[in-house]
């Protein structure tokens, strides 16, 4: 199986992200004839090779129309302002690949939900100067048509390295990490360690981390895997040590069925209740969903004087115990809860949108090798079905055609 590992070990940002993939070998020029069906206007895009602290590697620079400057094309220093539907109009609208379109949209609409939570505005009031500039847009879709021309490998990458200090942007000073970054480390499913480095500047940024946040099936070391190539992507701060994401590409060692960010620790929280009603077992059910739980299910059992009860276990992760731990004792009649840790095996998964005849729905994608389990999100499926009249199973069956033939593409 192809991959890439993204090595990070001076953070990353959008440039050094798209310097790092062409490096591995694209065709400059046709890159920017994909790039062009965008037909997005105002800007050039420069591909150079160049030296940093004795290493090679690719320099993307952007120079815009209007103000005829070269800018780090992972930064935000654009000022135009575009928000989200903006930005996904001009998606759609252009001739890019549905491939290169799911992506890309995937990664904004990342980056305009931390924006919009560290703002505290609704996205849709959220004009992104940084999602917005010409810049970050060139990145962002750059990169997707990259991961198509490369064949769309599967992408693990390193734990990401950050600075210290504060940066300057439109909001004045801000502390490095900045508040979006942050949320998006917070609000994120998988685990994204992060590594503080004794260097005064930001190395991680917002469109960088959105990137890799929607891209990874894992962070961590890299897996056992026979490197083919290699490519770097020069960022432009200088950092007083080479400053580059460096990404290798490969195949996973065939014995290495799962990577070892698949094997992961959850915890299992287990009380038996034989006096509370089943109204209230499932509004407790329901509860415990809401506040992280993987997944809850009662087990019917016999307690002691044969007494008919349920137990009631609650799978976890050690970040959310406390909180499930406090529900359970809150909106139950239980006075113990018992707590075992278990290690279990995942496959990669994802969550995409695609677009069909109903609206957008949402489909749950796991992975193993080249293999793939596919299932429509049941919530989206059941408002369709209620809102059409058609039988869910008829929404199931139609959502997974048109998901099989974008895969197709």
């Amino acid at each position: 199986m192809q991959i890439l590992y993204f090595d990070c070990f001076s953070g990353i940002s959008g440039d050094m992200t798209l310097g790092a993939l062409l490096d591995l070998g694209i065709d400059a020029e046709l890159f920017k004839r994909e790039l062009q069906k965008l037909e997005l206007t105002g800007y050039e895009i420069t591909v150079q090779k160049k030296v940093s602290h004795g290493i090679s590697g690719i320099d993307v620079m952007v120079v815009t129309g209007d103000r005829q400057q070269q800018f780090n094309a992972g930064d935000s220093h654009e000022h135009v302002s575009r928000n989200l539907e903006d930005i996904e109009k001009l998606i759609n609208a252009s001739g890019l690949s549905n491939q290169v379109k799911s992506l890309s949209i995937r990664v904004f609409r990342e980056i305009a939900r931390a924006e919009a939570k560290v703002h505290n505005k609704q996205v849709k009031e959220v004009h992104f100067h940084e999602v917005g500039a010409v810049d970050s847009i060139v990145d962002i879709i750059g990169s997707a048509i990259c991961l198509e021309l490369l064949g769309a490998p599967m992408v693990f990458a390193s734990p990401l390295h950050e600075g210290h200090g504060f940066i300057e942007c439109r909001h004045g000073l801000l502390p490095v990490p900045v508040p979006a970054v942050l949320e998006m480390l917070a609000d994120s499913a998988m685990p994204i360690p992060l590594i503080a480095e004794d260097i005064p500047t930001e190395l991680v940024t917002p469109t960088g981390i959105g990137m890799i946040k929607c891209l990874s099936a894992g962070f961590g070391k890299m897996p056992t895997m026979t490197v083919q190539k290699v490519g770097y992507g020069l960022g432009k701060r200088e950092t007083g040590r080479l400053n580059a994401l460096r990404v290798l590409q490969g195949t996973l060692d065939q014995e290495s069925n799962y990577p070892v960010e698949e094997i992961e620790e959850i915890v299992a929280l287990e009380t038996n209740i034989d006096d509370m009603s089943p109204e209230v077992s499932g509004y407790l059910l329901e509860r415990l969903l809401e506040g992280g739980a993987l997944d809850v299910y009662y087990t019917p059992i016999y307690m002691k004087k044969n007494r008919p009860a349920v137990m009631i276990t609650t799978l976890s992760h050690q970040k959310d115990e406390q909180k499930l731990v406090e529900i359970i004792f809150r909106e139950s009649s239980t006075l113990g809860i018992r707590r075992r840790t278990l290690t279990r095996y995942c496959l990669v998964r994802d969550r995409v949108e695609i677009a069909t005849e109903f609206g957008p729905v949402h489909v749950k994608v796991a992975t193993l090798g080249n293999s793939k389990k596919v299932a429509p999100e049941y919530e989206d499926c059941r408002e369709i079905a209620k809102r059409s009249g058609l039988p869910l199973q008829e929404i199931y069956h139609r959502v997974l055609n048109i998901y099989n033939n974008l895969d197709m593409l």
